[in-house]
């Protein structure tokens, strides 16, 4: 909760104000029984009209003013929870932004969308509605004891007897809202959770006939979130009454001790309907104090789930003293790189003692069985993740010291899983430019063989692919990916086995352009396809995180090791599928 004390105090004049029109309210609120007694008294005493109808003004305009000023201070304060709404829900996306790839590998995206959107929502109910009615309820109390006790000593201590149980309520009833609310959102985050995931793998779903026990599964989740809020409501539902109860309970006693007092003559009946009025003022705030307890409760629990997002650190970060980059003059050199996941000290590594050159204007070649690490050195460069031992240079310098905006603009980064926006082919092309002329877009296109695709397209360039491109063949996603880095025209072009799901005749295709290109481009082409790297300047073949085999193709292929045999395989391969 502390980190929140930054966003409040940002609007703290509008809190501040917001305050002051509160107090405004109270007091004309306050002062109206106050001026219905005096009103009551002269009726009791058969005083003039014209006394009557300066009251009846009186109230009329308090009434009126009060109306206005509590509008005020209404739309000051909510205004500013939802402002504090607003710059939380920025800051928190911005963070996301920031975290690693591993934090999002141990996270759940339905969990992660729901205390984005959920949980900030509690949190702006705390700061609006429960912010004016913590400060409220507690105003009104204190100003209703200052002039009922002014007005009778032993009636108002009569009337307010029941407030211990108020207070025993509400210590009561505090705990038990504060972790009812936290299992509700938690919950919610799994129903989002797994509506999320059977959203975006509803073709798996339908393949393997799995909708009737994916909807019991739902199901089950719903009826213990169903069960969860229940809960809660029940909670909530019965402080309310517990609240008017109170409330019902000093009337009662008010007219039954105020009644024998005023029969006995130490009373009047005017001082009586001045306390009624108090204490019908004074029902919606103490009403009102159990729904402000569930607001702050759950927006303490919503703020508890938020802080363990905005506590987690980012792990790859530039430095403070980030070093310029000014294009690319040497290379970049892998030296004694190792790599383990999670940072496990004791697992397995990754990737062991990797050293390798890449040099300005050529292209290296990475071969290997699956799980070899390839994939690996490709997200290392960028500084997806960091290396866990060892250095990558680029011109001499490690990579942690440069900017990694500057760094990652420098790269071309194609993965093997293609992943494209919700939204026009042309956007996700262009993603990482801010302006792209028609020329450069279709050098692209042409390049990455899209070209023949477009004219088929129902609107060419155009054409909306979709969630993650579910419009599009692998294949075609695949080549919109590598168009995408051929757009950004950078230095360096990463390209991790992204032309997996092309057919061969495509891909040799795309193979004659890239390298018409990559002379003027430094190269590092990851494959299991040895057509794809044969041409490459120098080819490393990885085995267990590994080089055990680096050469040229022709070299490797006399040498007859690892490299030589995946090369007969799929020649083998080739001459079967012909057949």
């Amino acid at each position: 909760m502390g980190r929140l004390k930054t966003y409040l105090w940002r609007y703290w004049r509008r809190y501040l104000v917001g305050g002051i029109c509160l107090l405004a309210t109270a007091t004309l609120v306050m002062w109206i029984p106050w001026w219905i007694r005096d009103a009551v008294r002269i009726i009791e005493n058969g005083g003039a009209l014209r006394d009557i109808r300066f009251y009846a003004a009186l109230i009329g305009a308090a009434a009126v003013v009060q109306g206005v000023v509590r509008a005020c201070s209404r739309a000051l304060i909510f205004n500013a929870g939802r402002d504090v709404e607003y710059d939380l829900r920025n800051d928190l996306f911005a963070h996301l932004q920031k975290l690693p790839l591993s934090f999002y590998h141990s996270q759940r995206t339905g969990d992660l969308m729901s205390r984005v959107i959920n949980d900030i929502s509690a949190v702006r109910m705390m700061l609006g509605p429960g912010v004016l009615n913590f400060v409220n309820a507690p105003l009104y109390l204190v100003y209703a004891l200052v002039l009922m006790l002014s007005m009778d000593v032993r009636m108002t201590l009569a009337a307010l007897a029941p407030f211990p149980l108020l207070i025993f309520a509400v210590a009561k009833f505090r705990g038990r809202i504060l972790k009812s609310s936290l299992e509700v959102q938690q919950q919610m985050s799994a129903l989002s959770s797994h509506v999320q995931e059977n959203l975006s793998g509803m073709h798996v779903v339908k393949a393997y006939t799995q909708e009737g026990f994916q909807t019991r599964q739902f199901i089950a989740l719903n009826e213990d979130f169903q069960a969860k809020s229940l809960e809660l409501a029940r909670m909530r539902g019965i402080i309310t009454p517990v609240m008017q109860g109170f409330n019902a309970l000093t009337v009662l006693i008010v007219l039954w001790y105020g009644g024998i007092r005023v029969i006995r003559g130490d009373l009047l009946v005017a001082d009586i309907v001045a306390f009624v009025a108090y204490l019908n003022v004074l029902a919606w705030p103490t009403a009102a104090f159990g729904w402000m307890l569930s607001l702050v409760e759950r927006g303490r629990a919503a703020m508890k789930r938020l802080e363990e997002i905005l506590k987690a650190e980012p792990e790859i970060a530039s430095s403070e003293k980030s070093l310029p980059v000014r294009g690319l003059k040497q290379g970049i050199e892998f030296r004694d790189v190792s790599f383990v996941y999670g940072r496990q000290n004791n697992g397995h590594p990754t990737l062991e003692a990797i050293n390798f050159s890449l040099p300005v204007g050529r292209s290296v070649g990475l071969v290997g069985r699956i799980g070899s690490g390839k994939s690996t050195v490709a997200q290392l460069v960028p500084r997806l993740f960091d290396v866990s031992s060892g250095e990558i240079l680029m011109d001499g310098q490690d990579i942690r010291k440069f900017s990694l905006r500057e760094l990652r603009r420098t790269l071309g980064y194609v993965p093997q899983d293609p992943f494209l926006f919700s939204t026009s082919l042309r956007r996700n092309l262009a993603f990482g430019r801010d302006e792209v002329s028609d020329e450069e877009l279709a050098r692209a296109v042409r390049i990455a063989k899209l070209d023949r695709d477009l004219e088929i397209f129902p609107q060419g360039v155009n054409t909306i692919v979709g969630e993650r491109g579910v419009t599009l063949s692998g294949g075609q996603k695949q080549r919109a990916t590598l168009a995408r880095a051929l757009v950004m025209d950078p230095p360096v072009l990463i390209l991790d086995d992204c032309l997996s799901s092309v057919d061969a005749q495509t891909e040799a295709e795309i193979l004659q352009g890239l390298r018409a290109i990559l002379k003027e481009k430094t190269c590092l082409i990851i494959s299991h396809r040895i057509s794809a790297v044969k041409e490459a300047d120098e080819i490393l073949v990885l085995d267990e995180g590994k080089i055990i085999e680096r050469g040229t193709h022709e070299e490797l292929v006399n040498r007859g090791g690892v490299y030589a045999d995946l090369y007969q395989q799929q020649q083998l391969s080739e001459e079967l599928e012909q057949i």
